[in-house]
């Protein structure tokens, strides 16, 4: 997996990278046929970038009329560079060189022949000028779009389940370096840590789990007013169905803006473990949440769904 996420480094880290580069390094992994990659330019507020997707068809997958569930990966991020600012790929862009280091081992993959139940979908975005932005206690990455584009082209509605991963090193609350994995989040349910990723991240670092608390804040969209944690989680405000946050982290507090931060070992750690993941869920072995639990929290205390809008607004009251 190094090699996939050494190669997909040295894409990215180029000013002139786009979504058309990407998806050509895409295809010369692939072989004959290609990759069957896509990738759109989107222009918002604060300038555009290309958001890449990526299906690799499984033998039992939805898209051959199978019954095996199809994993979302999804690799967040505001920009892999803050150019002109900041020379260099960013800390921030872990999240998309770890996505997209999946889809590479994958398509090699199946390429070989090796080839799993399900299908899995890789989206992310590229952008190597993207604006920083001020948070405590590190600045973090801005994105040239907004969140509601990001998760409209980022969550497929075909996936079953989405592994979000995410540069999570703009914290104090995470004193670890390597991966860590979040509960899961499923229709504004924090749920407790799935079982069996647990399993698939300790068997991956030959480590015991880190887990990184979450809070209600941080499972709410952008743009509400509150503080957030990153934006590992965002993708559980467009979906119905369960997402897990595996955040790329570092012992201290790293700036997302950061050149020279990335761990090429971490985020192939990250990759493998999307990979093993997509085996597990394909085959129905690994479960991103309990069923059966869900179930009786949502008969005992109803939906929660309103926890993914911006929710009611808030009128200022004012004095005479």
């Amino acid at each position: 997996m190094l090699k996939y996420a050494l190669d997909i480094i040295d894409v990215l880290d180029d000013p002139q990278v786009s979504g058309e580069k990407v998806v050509a390094h895409l295809d010369a992994i692939a072989g004959p046929g290609g990759s069957g990659a896509q990738t759109r330019t989107v222009r918002g507020g604060k300038g555009s970038t290309d958001f890449v997707r990526v299906l690799i068809p499984g033998t039992n997958g939805a898209t051959s009329g199978g019954s095996a569930p199809t994993l979302g990966v999804i690799g967040r991020l505001g920009g892999i560079g803050a150019r002109p600012e900041m020379i260099g790929f960013v800390s921030d862009g872990d999240g998309a060189a770890a996505a997209l280091s999946t889809a590479a081992k994958l398509l090699s993959m199946k390429r070989r022949g090796d080839h799993l139940p399900g299908d899995v979908i890789v989206t992310t975005h590229i952008c190597p000028s993207a604006p920083a932005l001020p948070h405590h206690p590190v600045p973090f990455m801005d994105s040239p779009v907004d969140i509601a584009a990001m998760n409209a082209y980022e969550v497929d509605p075909a996936m079953d389940a989405v592994l979000s991963i995410d540069t999570t090193k703009g914290n104090r609350l995470i004193n670890h370096r390597g991966v860590a994995l979040s509960p899961t989040v499923k229709e504004g349910y924090i749920l407790r840590v799935s079982d069996s990723v647990a399993q698939v991240v300790e068997t991956v670092t030959g480590e015991p789990l880190v887990a990184f608390p979450i809070t209600t804040q941080d499972i709410t969209p952008y743009g509400n007013g509150v503080y957030h944690l990153n934006s590992i989680l965002q993708p559980a405000v467009a979906t119905s169905v369960p997402v897990i946050g595996l955040a790329i982290v570092a012992a201290t507090a790293v700036a997302g803006c950061a050149t020279g931060a990335s761990h090429e070992v971490d985020i192939a750690a990250a990759a493998r473990v999307a990979v093993e993941t997509a085996k597990g869920f394909g085959s129905e072995i690994v479960e991103f949440y309990d069923q059966d639990e869900f179930d009786i929290l949502t008969r005992r205390y109803g939906s929660l769904a309103h926890l993914q809008t911006l929710g009611q607004e808030i009128h200022e009251s004012t004095s005479a």
